[in-house]
């Protein structure tokens, strides 16, 4: 159950964006040695994988699987649908309250359920992922509730689990402000000029400042004094 040198192992999900590198480095904080995986899943802003890589390297994480699968076979999201407008607004104040088009159904269950996999094959207990349930979008996979029916899933799933060896899914940053991530972050010296957060980028990465993603993130920057350095 432990990397070599005794340190614990541990999946983190890596999407790239700025929840899922500070809570990468929250990890590594705990002492565990991060394998990382990201999914190319018919996302239109693939670009955030480049992104991953080169957080996944300058982390030093042991492994980093990227996963292809495809979600737009089912469309139902702006995110994996191209028919499909990105919401955008002028200010965070604007978000709405109701799940938004750019929801990916089951999106964090799919997700969750390979990172198990792949922790059972690596003999890890725990798996890290950055969703949040303050300053996000309203999506039902983010919740606390969500998280721990999970946990109770994979402890009755996994062989490890029916053995007794219990598998923790981590979610640091669930219950923080955006602003508190980034605060975090910044102390344990993550540098989010290289992360990538925005719904609907331009080819080269350049952030569109008007979708959910952008919003709250910049309100998060402006809140410790900062400027988003993806802006």
């Amino acid at each position: 159950m432990t990397a070599h040198g005794g340190q614990k192992k541990a999946v983190v999900l890596l999407s790239g964006g700025l929840d899922s590198t500070t809570c990468l480095a929250i990890c590594k904080e705990a002492g565990c040695v991060p394998y990382a995986m990201s999914f190319r899943y018919g996302q239109r802003h693939a670009i955030e994988l480049e992104r991953a890589q080169q957080i996944a390297r300058d982390a030093g994480v042991a492994q980093h699987a990227i996963i292809n699968l495809d979600l737009s076979v089912f469309g139902g999201s702006a995110l994996v649908d191209r028919n499909l407008a990105v919401p955008k607004h002028d200010s965070a104040d604007d978000l709405g309250t109701g799940i938004p088009l750019t929801y990916v159904p089951a999106r964090n269950t799919v997700f969750l359920s390979y990172a198990l996999a792949w922790a059972e094959v690596l003999g890890a207990l725990d798996i890290y992922i950055g969703v949040n349930a303050l300053d996000y979008s309203g999506y039902p996979d983010c919740r606390p509730e969500y998280i721990r029916a999970f946990e109770t899933m994979a402890n009755l799933a996994t062989k490890a689990g029916v053995e007794g060896h219990r598998l923790i899914i981590h979610a640091p940053l669930i219950t923080w402000t955006k602003s508190e991530i980034i605060r975090k972050g910044i102390e344990l010296g993550v540098d989010y000029s290289k992360t990538l957060s925005c719904y609907d980028p331009g080819p080269q990465g350049e952030t569109c400042k008007h979708c959910d993603s952008c919003l709250l993130r910049a309100r998060g920057f402006e809140q410790n004094s900062m400027t988003d350095p993806a802006w």
